[in-house]
């Protein structure tokens, strides 16, 4: 029965669609990374970067390699939209992500992730197989259907996206409207919209359209009878946010999704006409069934178990941080922080240097810092590196303090705790995280 149903062939026009959709995405990501001047700010401009705790090895290519290195993944993208050496060219573009995700934190946002996983997920689906060029150099690859399960694999994993982002939203700062409020006031200069973004009913109707609208976007797309009101909630929705938040190509990423919600007669007739339509209904099991059902099945584990991690850390994630990325927590708090580092010559006591950040790193990076336990424990190391390399020997201790939704300023890091001298548990709370103030 399962295999029936996950085998069962249908038509492809809405997998060919969205290849092209999402490989102009790509290209556009690495292109407007470019022209933009974010690679400058996130590569180029500061000292070291802040990478995914035991991924040090990657790093920054010098001089202006990384315009370069965003110059090829933007190739890859277009060859990706073209159908050119298609698998190469999404494994290439997926790997290569892959390692600027995680090269550095000071910019990290959940979109980023969800672009690293689709571009893995693209790589196994037959997404070249019809209006390419791949099939133009070799016919007999052409296909106008795929398996059903292709569909699944793409509707559950943004299915698991968009539920973790509403179960992430039940808590007061963002119900109440507070989080939203803060949101909008960083742009009551937006022309025309900014002041009317600052009204109490703006800020919670944000709060819970967002939160309805994660929760229930996919089974109502699902449902023939809310398909199209869905739809047109999901423009206004991703274009709010993009026009308020400007996040790159994700509100346009998700609304090229819509396309697997739709009937596949729909989509044949409005996009892909001149192809022949499969209306048959084949199944085809292949060799590899085992193989593909195991992957499946780990792959989704995983992304159901991360997101919930956070519960296992002590604390709340919201002042520890500690299992908030990969987790869908997207634009759930405000956070700012005050900190200073101290070094301490362990030969001398009392030659004691407090650290002058913007000596060591970047605007961007001084910002993330202040909340990030993980970039302040990193920062200490690095600067232990620093005197080592010039033969001393010390400590590294911080006083920092955070703001959580615009509360106000408490303790955050243990000043009496030489962060030099602790190491990094990738399973456990950090001891020197001093407990949380958020009331």
């Amino acid at each position: 029965m399962v295999d029936k149903w996950l085998f069962r062939r249908i038509d492809n026009s809405a997998l060919i669609v969205f290849r092209m959709m999402f490989g102009f995405l790509l290209a556009a990501e690495a292109f407007g990374a470019i022209f933009s001047g974010w690679i400058r700010r996130a590569f180029i401009e500061p000292q070291f970067t802040f990478n995914f705790i035991g991924f040090e090895f990657l790093q920054p290519l010098p001089g202006n390699g990384m315009l370069w290195y965003y110059g090829i993944l933007g190739l890859f993208g277009i060859f990706v939209m073209l159908g050119f050496k298609y698998r190469f060219s999404i494994f290439m573009y997926a790997v290569m992500w892959s390692g600027v995700y995680l090269m550095q934190k000071s910019s990290y946002n959940n979109h980023y992730y969800l672009l690293m996983l689709l571009c893995f997920l693209m790589v196994l689906v037959p997404a070249h197989k019809y209006a390419a060029l791949d099939v133009w150099k070799k016919p007999h690859l052409q296909k106008i259907s795929m398996p059903r399960w292709v569909w699944l694999l793409l509707v559950l994993q943004m299915w698991i996206v968009y539920t973790y982002a509403a179960i992430a939203k039940i808590y007061p700062d963002w119900l109440n409207g507070t989080l939203p409020a803060l949101l909008m006031k960083a742009r009551r200069d937006y022309w025309l919209v900014g002041e009317f973004l600052q009204q109490d009913w703006v800020h919670l109707s944000i709060a819970w359209f967002g939160f309805f609208f994660d929760l229930l976007i996919i089974p109502l797309l699902l449902w023939k009878r809310t398909r199209i009101f869905a739809f047109l909630a999901a423009i206004f929705f991703h274009l709010f946010n993009s026009f308020i938040f400007h996040i790159g190509i994700f509100p346009y990423l998700a609304l090229a999704f819509t396309l697997f919600f739709f009937p596949t007669e729909r989509i044949h007739q409005y996009f892909m006409w001149k192809k022949p339509y499969y209306a048959g209904n084949d199944v085809v099991v292949p060799a590899y069934r085992n193989l593909l059902l195991g992957f499946l099945g780990i792959w989704f584990l995983v992304q159901l178990a991360l997101p919930v991690r956070h519960w296992f850390f002590k604390d709340d994630v919201l002042w520890t941080e500690e299992g908030h990325r990969l987790s869908w927590r997207m634009m759930l708090r405000s956070k700012s922080g005050r900190i200073q580092f101290k070094v301490v010559d362990k030969a001398r006591p009392q030659d004691t240097l407090f650290i002058q950040n913007s000596k060591y790193l970047s605007r961007k990076q001084q910002r993330a810092i202040g909340s990030k336990p993980d970039m302040i424990w990193q920062f200490a190391q690095h600067l232990e590196k620093e005197f080592q390399q010039v033969g001393k020997e010390v400590e590294v201790y911080v006083d920092s303090k955070v703001s959580v939704n615009g509360r106000p300023y408490k303790p955050f890091i243990d000043p009496k705790v030489d962060l030099a001298a602790q190491k990094w548990d990738h399973f456990g709370h950090a001891p020197w995280i001093l407990p949380s103030s958020i009331d």
